[in-house]
């Protein structure tokens, strides 16, 4: 389990408590999800990048038990009569389908068009309708840090406003449909400025470390390149879907000089290494992050040598969690292949992404600013006032 905010968990009460009964108490909700079942996070990644069959999923799915993709939940917004209307997680897998899209801002632009769509004719149906879509959109992956962030500052970004209480319903929700537009727009371009904030600390004839496939570490490195700045890259292999191996492709591409190593050849190679650059799942209150599995191995190698560590992500991968250790999360499950037949008997850690504290990392590139871990939870506090 993830240990909540204090704060988290206050605002938790008082919107409970001051939240209407709601109509109907046979909402459908989400089925529930075997602890034990592949995460669709990496699903997701599997359909994007292609490094994990359709086969190899759906026998990995039946080995453990869970459930089929076609079972996630519908929409908010339900059928009226024999027509269908909008339908939020058919929105939200539209948009999902462009490959340069974050997944939290494939829910953000599904939620504008929960505004666009509804038919709400008061401010509080709106704001239930949006509730229930984020909701059902949070419980399509319960493990994507990301997504239940997304989702959660949309909504708070959205509706904190006092002048929508001073208006009428049409202008309110075009007000509303505005800042959603703008959320996106502003979701949209923090790759692009998180790339900008990064350019001075990147060097001529350094050598960067980099760890799984980041879509805004790539966007770090391709900005570099076009600046004209001379660096290679050392990429580790990314087992056990090959991350790496994607993204030294990639860069390749660029014509970025690119060393592939084996996950275990970090502090091999670490004294070659200048600076270590990757991404983040999450963002967490303490400053730490959560993210691929091995962030954490090589944070700790790199501290250990005095090499920078510096974190890539996005404000709206900024979350309310509080981990205190590496068990403390919420578990998102993969397939491994060993290429070998391993006996029944023999467990094997199918774990997706680890924990590291905000003490081995140095700073954090986020379209905010460049911040250091310690001013994380000030950032927080603001994005959720």
């Amino acid at each position: 389990m993830w240990r909540r905010s204090a704060s988290f968990i206050l605002d938790e009460r008082r919107r409970t408590s001051n939240s209407p009964p709601m109509a109907d108490n046979n909402t459908t909700r989400a089925p529930f999800q075997n602890p034990d079942a592949i995460s669709a996070y990496y699903q997701t990644r599997a359909a994007h990048h292609g490094v994990i069959t359709s086969d190899w999923l759906a026998q990995a799915q039946a080995a453990v038990g869970g459930v089929s993709g076609e079972e996630y939940p519908d929409s908010s917004v339900a059928e009226t009569g024999k027509e269908k209307t909008f339908n939020v997680i058919e929105e939200f897998n539209g948009w999902r389908k462009q490959p340069d899209l974050a997944e939290a801002v494939a829910a953000i632009r599904a939620l504008a068009a929960v505004i666009r769509a509804s038919e709400a004719s008061t401010m509080m149906e709106l704001e239930i309708e949006l509730k229930k879509a984020s909701d059902t959109l949070k419980s399509w992956d319960k493990t994507s840090i990301s997504l239940t962030a997304g989702c959660d500052l949309f909504i708070r970004y959205v509706t904190r406003t006092s002048a929508l209480e001073y208006e009428d319903f049409n202008s309110a929700k075009s007000r509303l449909l505005e800042r959603a537009e703008k959320f996106g727009e502003i979701s949209c371009k923090a790759r692009k400025i998180i790339a900008m904030l990064s350019q001075d600390f990147i060097f001529d004839g350094c050598t960067i470390l980099v760890h799984g496939l980041s879509r805004v570490v790539l966007e770090i490195l391709k900005t570099a390149a076009q600046n004209n700045k001379l660096f290679r890259v050392l990429c580790t292999e990314g087992r056990p879907d090959g991350t790496g191996v994607l993204l030294s492709n990639e860069l390749s591409k660029l014509d970025i000089p690119v060393k592939l190593l084996l996950d275990s050849a970090v502090a091999y190679s670490m004294d070659e290494v200048d600076m270590v650059f990757v991404g983040a799942d999450g963002v967490v209150e303490s400053g730490g992050i959560i993210n691929m599995m091995g962030t954490y191995q090589i944070a700790l190698v790199a501290h250990s040598m005095n090499k920078p560590v510096y974190v890539a992500a996005e404000s709206y991968k900024f979350a309310r969690l509080y981990p205190l250790d590496q068990k403390d999360m919420a578990p998102a499950l993969r397939p491994i292949e060993f290429g070998v037949k391993i006996p029944e008997k023999v467990e094997v850690e199918r774990s997706a992404r680890d924990y590291t504290p905000p003490r081995y990392l140095t700073l954090l590139f986020t379209d905010l600013g460049v911040l250091s871990p310690s001013v994380v939870s000030d950032e927080l506090i603001q994005l959720y006032l």
